[in-house]
């Protein structure tokens, strides 16, 4: 790895369109150059937001030869907002010993908690000799700006065991995803439900019908401007509830619905000829990503119809074998998502705090797989489904 020379670049613009996407391919919408400069160009991931760009390039460079061998989204992060790996309760420890945890170093898809791969390079180089190398070179420039750590969020979990291998620490968390199994139909997903479940849902679906609600689906090239508008005041409604303001701008949408709209799709809830709710989600060739949502009103199962039903069906319809509806949400379990496990790594500079947090994460950990179980024995398939869901 001799050759190999890591640099920092602070926008993906430094790397360019083709030569990232040479290396990550377009098939993970979050990865891909287009969704991350969107949020870089309109001012989503900038030092002002706490998420200044510091992407990671290595290149092979010998006497006449400068080639591009990996790249890895970096950000330097001075809060810990739009993460979803929590660790507010390190850095609220670091507070009360005197220290600064932040700035710290993330690598991840910015605002979206979806399992996919976060280091990229030519199949002729070594991963773990790479991450190694990369892995020291962001020690150095911790070292210089005195962060104290940095986090490799929602890996796969072969990258996860590699970034273990390279002495980072390990955590993990669940999330709830759905899988197609060959269903031919939305009744033929149903039928794999025990009856009471199966009627449960189906009254759900009946009460948004009966309310006079409609939907429509929208791929991304044929939703208008107008749509959008709608679409981003729903979605700041929903932060609005909370007390919080939506991490994305109306210009992000924008932009990824102008550079990538082939991923992108939109559901759209209808009363009369009046949009009252909207649903965003992201598509790969083989995974549905279901994202943002947001209505005018408040109207019972709405958002389980909108976010989930529509999105499964849409699965169903269109082949995608795995729905990544986002994080959290133990009501999505006896709507068929099933728990998974998901992971994220830990490097920390100081060695006092890298140990007590090693602690944290063994007694954490069991703690996960315990809830893991028990949310499979709330799945609500027939006995024959919940087996085939158990050896996941």
């Amino acid at each position: 790895m001799q050759d190999l020379a890591v640099t920092f670049v602070d926008s993906i613009t430094a790397i360019g369109p083709d030569d990232w996407n040479s290396l990550t391919g377009t098939d993970n919408p979050f990865m891909r150059y287009e969704f991350l400069h969107a949020l870089e160009n309109t001012g989503c991931t900038t030092q002002r937001s706490g998420w200044q760009p510091r992407h990671v390039v290595v290149r092979r460079v010998n006497p006449g030869l400068d080639e591009l061998v990996a790249v890895m989204p970096l950000y330097e992060k001075t809060n810990s907002y739009g993460e979803y790996v929590f660790d507010w309760a390190w850095a609220n420890a670091y507070q009360q010993y005197g220290y600064d945890y932040y700035p710290k170093f993330v690598t991840s898809a910015p605002f979206t908690p979806s399992t996919g791969r976060r280091l990229f390079h030519t199949d002729e180089v070594d991963t773990q000799a790479l991450i190694s190398l990369i892995k020291n070179a962001i020690e150095e420039r911790a070292d210089f700006i005195r962060a104290s750590s940095w986090h490799v969020l929602f890996p796969t979990e072969k990258e996860h065991a590699h970034f273990t291998d390279n002495d980072m620490l390990a955590r993990t968390a669940c999330q709830f995803h759905w899988f197609n199994r060959d269903y031919q139909s939305f009744d033929d997903f149903l039928q794999t439900m025990s009856s009471r479940k199966r009627k449960n849902l189906k009254k759900e679906r009946q009460k948004v019908t009966d309310a006079g609600i409609t939907f429509k689906r929208l791929e991304g090239s044929e939703i208008s401007d107008a749509l959008w508008n709608d679409f981003y005041t729903f979605y700041q409604s929903t932060y609005m509830m909370r007390g919080m303001q939506g991490y994305l701008s109306i210009e992000f949408f924008l932009e990824v619905a102008q550079t990538m709209p082939e991923q992108l799709f939109m559901v759209c809830a209808q009363q009369g000829e009046h949009t009252i709710a909207a649903a965003l989600f992201f598509k790969g060739s083989q995974n549905l990503y279901g994202r943002y949502w947001g209505s005018a009103a408040d109207y019972q199962f709405l958002h389980f119809e909108t976010c989930y039903y529509q999105g499964q069906e849409y699965a169903i319809e269109h082949g995608y074998k795995l729905f990544d509806s986002g994080a959290q949400g133990e009501h999505k379990i006896q709507r068929g998502f099933e728990p998974v496990i998901t992971y994220s790594n830990h490097w920390i500079a100081d060695e006092a705090f890298r140990d007590a947090i090693a602690r944290f994460l063994e007694e954490e950990k069991p703690h996960i797989e315990h809830y893991r179980n028990e949310a499979r024995l709330l799945l609500p398939f027939k006995s024959e489904s919940a087996d085939l869901s158990n050896k996941l």
